[in-house]
């Protein structure tokens, strides 16, 4: 049998149903309104005249708690390429660090510095594989023989490639300053302010004093009871020189 569902006209004048509710809040926290709460991460990236600006916040947090107050969130991947991170902590890294060690190899093969397209390509397949299970967002920029370049590359595979961006969960208040003070050809000074150096905090003692001592010994300093030098016989069989076409 079916139920018939009765639609009540609401009673005219005003409504206090939920004032109990509100007095209730009132009493469990300060000033009626709850305080706002910020977690996440934010990143962000720039273009300039002649190349990239990265910056990220360095606040790992784990729900309320702070897990680490100086997380690395921005990766080197290779001389000319860096990439910041934002998600999970341990995805960000991992796929850093796989990406770094690819086009370190690709390097000691061909004798030249990897492009930036490259690396993007490689994380789209990497992502794009597990199907958005690696919780890692992040944004890659990098100078290569074509130019200053700065993409974006989702959890799922998808990669776009902007003049500025920024990602977390402080990305709207990031790109409200970006897109209010950005415009194009910037020099790096300009750019500096909408981002920052790669700069890894550190605490610093208040304590401060001159080292007095030396620790470097000389050499002698400490016996040598006996010593064998065994030359190696190499031979050579065959050596060959391949060069690849660079064009």
């Amino acid at each position: 049998m079916a139920q018939s569902n009765v639609l009540e006209t609401p009673t005219p004048g005003f409504n206090f149903d939920n004032s109990c509710r509100n007095a209730v809040l009132e009493d469990l926290l300060e000033g009626g309104t709850p305080k706002p709460l910020k977690t996440g991460t934010t990143i962000a990236g720039v273009v300039f005249k002649s190349g990239v600006v990265l910056g990220a916040d360095t606040r790992a947090t784990s729900s309320e708690v702070v897990a680490d107050k100086t997380c690395a969130k921005i990766h080197h991947i290779a001389p000319n390429i860096y990439c910041c991170g934002a998600g999970t902590a341990a995805d960000t890294q991992k796929t850093t660090d796989l990406l770094s060690s690819n086009l370190s190899i690709f390097s000691l093969n061909s004798g030249r510095k990897p492009r930036v397209l490259m690396a993007v390509n490689i994380l789209q397949d990497m992502l794009y594989r597990y199907r958005g299970q690696i919780g890692a967002h992040l944004i890659l920029g990098g100078v290569d023989c074509t130019g200053h370049h700065l993409y974006t590359v989702g959890p799922h595979g998808s990669m776009n490639k902007v003049p500025y961006l920024a990602m977390g969960s402080g990305d709207l208040a990031a790109l409200g300053i970006l897109e209010d003070r950005f415009k194009p050809d910037m020099e790096l000074e300009e750019a500096q302010f909408l981002g920052v150096e790669y700069i890894r905090p550190y605490q610093e003692s208040e304590y401060s004093d001159q080292r007095r001592r030396k620790y470097k010994h000389h050499p002698g300093t400490t016996g040598v009871l006996e010593e064998e030098v065994i030359p190696l016989k190499l031979e050579v069989v065959e050596e060959t020189v391949q060069r690849m076409d660079t064009l």
